[in-house]
This record gives structure tokens, sequence and C-alpha cells, in this order.
């Protein structure tokens, strides 16, 4: 689907991708408002040890794209405040890559999630909850922010954000 076409109804996806941790967030069917997913643990040893096997992080993501309908995958893209990429954005776009070799014919878009990780912990800190708790849930929320940022461009420009990831 070109950008100039109308947003295809369904469930979007948003993956916030740590070294240790990668956060899942969904959206409702008319991509309206994000939600947490869960959280999980990135499957290193896997790849590590054979990689022809599909990490089960991975797995666990193409289960949630096919069990959720989803219409495209997003993505965050960690970037300096500067715009300028690291080596947490490499990372980002090879687990992007290995994502969409997963659920294709599904796209999978890269979205800049600059401060989304300081946004996710000043909310969790103003809902009350610890800081030494954040770690559980940090990485969902992180997700759900870039998510709802991704919706909101949606609705705002009508068509979808980001950079399309090639498999």
């Amino acid at each position: 689907m070109s950008d100039d076409q109308a947003l295809e109804r369904g469930a979007r996806l948003c993956v916030d991708v740590g070294s240790v941790r990668v956060g899942v967030a969904v959206s409702d069917p008319d991509g309206l408002i994000a939600t947490p997913v869960e959280t999980l643990p990135r499957d290193v040893v896997t790849a590590a040890k054979n990689p022809a096997a599909v990490p089960t992080d991975l797995a666990a993501l193409a289960e949630q794209v096919v069990e959720r309908g989803v219409k495209v995958v997003y993505v965050g893209l960690p970037r300096h405040l500067s715009g300028a990429e690291g080596t947490a954005s490499a990372s980002a776009r090879a687990y992007a890559v290995q994502v969409a070799r997963l659920v294709a014919p599904v796209p999978v878009r890269l979205v800049d999630e600059r401060m989304s990780t300081v946004t996710a912990h000043q909310a969790l800190h103003a809902s009350g909850r610890a800081g030494r708790k954040h770690r559980a849930v940090v990485d969902q929320v992180a997700a759900v922010v870039i998510l709802q940022s991704a919706l909101d461009f949606e609705r705002g420009s009508g068509r979808r954000p980001g950079e399309v990831v090639e498999a």
C-alpha cells in the first residue's frame, strides 16, 4: 500500500527494542489508542547457538501479528537528540529486518523514538510506581509512547510514519 492510499483498518503493533528486553504495544483496529501488551526477554542465546533458529522473542512477535490481525508493525528507532544514529540504532535496524522477514507480507516501519524511554519513566513516576519497579514495564510503556505517536501521525496525515524496512 502506498502512502497516498487510505490507511487499511486493523491493529498496529509496536516494538521498543532494547539490548535485554523488548517492549510490545498494540492498537485497536481503528488505530485510536495504544495499549501495552508485554515485555519479552531478548533471546540472544538461540541466535548465537543456531543462527538459523528463530529466537523466542521474534517468534512471539510473529504470533502476535497473526493473532491480532496486525496491518503494520512499527519498530522504534533510537536516535540521538541531534538526529544522528548510533549503535542502538544499528541494533534496532537489524532487529526490524528480522521482524520483517518473519511477518512478511505485513509491512514493518522504523519510527523515531527519541525521548520515548524518558517519557515512559516520567509517566510511571507520575502514576506512583516506584523507580526500582520501572524496569519490568518501562519497555512496554515506551512501546505505547512510540505507537501512540505513530497513531497520532496517521490520523493527522492520513499516511504511515517512518521508513519501510526491507526484508
